[in-house]
């Protein structure tokens, strides 16, 4: 019984959040048949994803996006030219569309939860045991809810480091860097990341002066470094920087100067206008009791799991940013699936999530994205290999957009022939990607896209360019004779 008397509502499977993982989770469960409900602390459903993050920070890019090229178009100038400052437009302006966007996106989500049949319960939920759970709303009324199979979604927030005061006025993090009232004109930026590197860009784009600063040499280090490379040049290209092997001494706001000063241990003091703070995030886990229910953490503080998404207590699984990396709102979806495919005996592909080769999208301006191995993985996993380059600036797409700033690396083994990867930064990078995700999961070659047509123009010619440079490489190892010499035939490039 609960605290209040009242008798435990059954349900099949619980699902403890409503992100992209506990959504994804809550409606696979659903269409099996099962009574389902969603346990949710916040007002809204979505999670950070659709109110802090993914949606909002997608929408200012492509607004600084649109608003960059109108005004070049304007002023008639080039890319190579002068980039506009737009750090004179409030930034309600700039958001203006975001608030439709996510009711758009809430209306959408509350419908399919309504047409699946989910209930969603609000309140802040807590283990009892492996079975039970108690919610607590906002009144503090309890109400315990139980089930055989629950799904832990619960997310994660930005980290708070020690030592830097975000006080979400002066200091921001990313729950509070989009409620800015204008666009600072300078801006300091802690981190080196995924979330760092894609507000570093999209300011510098507005005309902010970014310096961004991280302990690593360079920023995105699990990154292929020649699409970084790209990163640093329009950072460079926009009046900004990235300041590499930087450690914090101390950060603090100075009133009289209405500055933001920060001391670092090389004994630099850098005074910006505003700081973000993007050094990583913690899953939200505090309140919701797991030791009760027999469930484990990492070292690193995540829900850990196996490769099913099962955690340590039977019958509980977790999926999402709350199990660690790598922590993408895509992959979130699919762990959430799959978990509850998992926990209901659903039958799924033979190939593990983990093996199966996952795109990943990072929205910097430019655009970067890779899926399976980039140059560096695959050398030392496979010794020599080929590498197939395709520059936008000789594909007629990227000349016509006038996007000409972009590249698609094939990743090939060392005969040229097995695809191992692909790599793309530049417009629609994160679109592209999925072409070479296909070929890797079909175990297409090389000369897959030699003989394959594109549509004329596009970027995705970009495939048979980087294919073609391969094609080349293989002619010079062997000559033009012999093995390769059908391949010659029709060939242009």
């Amino acid at each position: 019984m609960s605290d209040s008397g009242r008798t435990p509502l059954e349900f099949d499977v619980i699902v403890i959040g409503s992100g992209p993982a506990g959504q994804k989770a809550a409606v696979q469960a659903a269409k099996a048949g099962k009574r389902v409900v969603i346990l949710e602390r916040e007002r809204e459903i979505g999670g950070a994803c659709v109110h802090q993050g993914t949606i909002p920070s997608k929408s200012l890019r492509e607004q600084a996006m649109r608003r960059a090229i109108a005004e070049k178009f304007r002023l008639g100038v080039g890319d190579d030219a002068e980039h506009p400052d737009m750090t004179e437009v409030p930034m309600p302006d700039l958001l203006s569309s975001v608030g439709d966007t996510i009711a758009a996106h809430d209306r959408y989500m509350a419908a399919q939860l309504a047409r699946n049949g989910i209930q969603t319960l609000r309140g802040r939920a807590r283990f009892l045991d492996s079975r039970y759970v108690e919610l607590q709303s906002i009144e503090g009324a309890r109400q315990q809810v139980t089930a055989p199979r629950i799904i832990i979604c619960t997310g994660s927030r930005p980290r708070a480091p020690e030592g830097i005061p975000v006080d979400h006025e002066h200091v921001l993090d990313s729950d509070s860097l989009l409620s800015m009232a204008w666009l600072p004109r300078s801006l300091l930026v802690f981190g080196g990341g995924v979330i760092a590197c894609e507000y570093t860009s999209i300011f510098a784009t507005l005309g902010c002066h970014v310096l961004q600063t991280d302990r690593t040499p360079r920023p995105l280090t699990f990154m292929d470094a020649e699409l970084v490379d790209y990163y640093l040049q329009h950072l460079n290209s926009h009046n900004s920087e990235y300041l590499p092997d930087t450690r914090i001494r101390s950060v603090r706001y100075e009133p009289a100067r209405a500055k933001v000063r920060s001391e670092f241990a090389d004994d630099r003091v850098i005074e910006t206008d505003k700081v973000f703070v993007a050094l990583g995030r913690v899953a939200n886990i505090e309140q919701l009791d797991l030791a009760a229910a027999g469930v484990q953490l990492t070292p690193a503080g995540h829900v850990a799991v196996d490769e099913f998404l099962q955690t340590s207590a039977p019958g509980i699984y977790a999926a999402g940013d709350v199990i660690g990396p790598p922590a993408l709102a895509s992959a979130a979806m699919e762990q959430g699936r799959r978990a509850a495919c998992h926990a209901l005996d659903i039958p799924l592909a033979a190939e593990a999530l983990g093996t199966a080769p996952l795109p990943s999208g990072i929205y910097t301006i430019p655009e970067m994205s890779t899926v399976g191995l980039d140059e560096a993985n695959a050398r030392q996993s496979h010794g020599e290999v080929m590498i197939g380059r395709a520059r936008f600036g000789e594909i007629a797409r990227g000349q016509i957009s006038g996007s000409p700033r972009g590249m698609l690396k094939l990743v090939a083994d060392s005969q040229g022939r097995k695809v191992l990867g692909v790599q793309v930064v530049g417009d629609n990078a994160t679109e592209l990607v999925h072409i070479g995700q296909m070929a890797l999961l079909s175990s297409f070659d090389v000369d897959a896209f030699v003989d394959t047509v594109f549509n004329f123009p596009t970027l995705a010619e970009a495939y048979r360019v980087a294919a073609l440079d391969i094609v080349s490489q293989r002619r010079a190892l062997v000559g033009h004779s012999g093995t390769f010499r059908h391949r010659q035939r029709g060939i242009a490039g």
